[in-house]
């Protein structure tokens, strides 16, 4: 098996429901629902939303310690009209600002924005990386 993959990301949440209907209002499509938690298929992995208060205990952490935003997760769309559009729907949809998309350094174009909880994502245009059909890094 190739150890260098992620087969689950989960977010800590302060409202699993809330936040499950505001991926639900990107177009995300819901996989399953169990009380607490829920997941997204993501093509071969998936994406959780989890009671704060019950991850950080399977965690043996404490839930203040479970921050937000000292990571992004990152979506390539195809060109810089589809990071706009993007973008633009997840702000409209009740995301925060962080960074409007703009040109960055390293030759392609990228923003980002935070979740209702302050999970940070950042939406790009990687002109150096393919993508399929469906949106997965060739």
């Amino acid at each position: 098996m190739k150890a260098n993959r992620i087969t689950l990301v989960t977010l800590a949440a302060n409202d699993v429901e809330a936040l499950a209907a505001f991926y639900c209002s990107l177009g995300w499509v819901l996989d399953e629902a169990p009380e607490g938690v829920c997941f997204f298929d993501m093509g071969g992995a998936k994406f959780g939303i989890y009671d704060k208060a019950s991850l950080a205990r399977d965690l043996g952490r404490a839930p203040e310690d479970l921050g937000a935003g000292a990571m992004t997760l990152a979506q390539n769309f195809p060109d810089r009209a589809a990071v706009d559009a993007a973008y633009a729907t997840a702000i409209a949809a009740g995301g925060t600002v962080c960074k409007p998309p703009e040109a960055v350094f390293w030759g392609g174009y990228s923003g980002t924005w935070a979740d209702p909880e302050g999970h940070v994502w950042e939406y790009a245009h990687n002109p150096f990386w393919a993508l399929t059909e469906d949106g997965a890094l060739a």
